[in-house]
């Protein structure tokens, strides 16, 4: 996968299932429902360590996946846009999400669909 931010810190299926406690097919469930969003890096399968807060993954996350599911975004093409400087949030999506932007991020995802 090209484009993405090297400053994320990316977590493996099984670093993932050590932070989170549970096992490797609820790791990949989580990401089947969206809860999860993730792409190969270096072709294996990884999810940044900021979708994880708290050993959980990010609540907001799965809301803002599906808007952009249902606006035809690929999962890279999700990754590229959760990650990257978004001009009308003054941020990375990810970062305003961390940061409580819910709404603000979703209408934004909305918008582009």
């Amino acid at each position: 996968m090209t484009d993405l931010p090297t400053t994320s810190t990316w977590l493996t299926i099984p670093e993932l299932v050590e932070v989170l406690g549970v096992s490797q097919s609820r790791v990949r469930r989580l990401i089947e429902e969206h809860s999860l969003l993730a792409v190969r890096v270096d072709g294996v399968l990884k999810v940044p360590a900021q979708f994880i807060v708290d050993n959980e993954p990010l609540s907001e996350l799965r809301g803002t996946l599906i808007v952009l599911a249902d606006a035809g975004f690929t999962d890279e093409e999700a990754m590229q846009w959760l990650l990257a400087d978004e001009a009308s949030l003054g941020t990375a999506p990810i970062d305003a999400l961390l940061a409580g932007r819910k709404a603000e991020v979703r209408r934004v995802a909305q918008a582009l669909g």
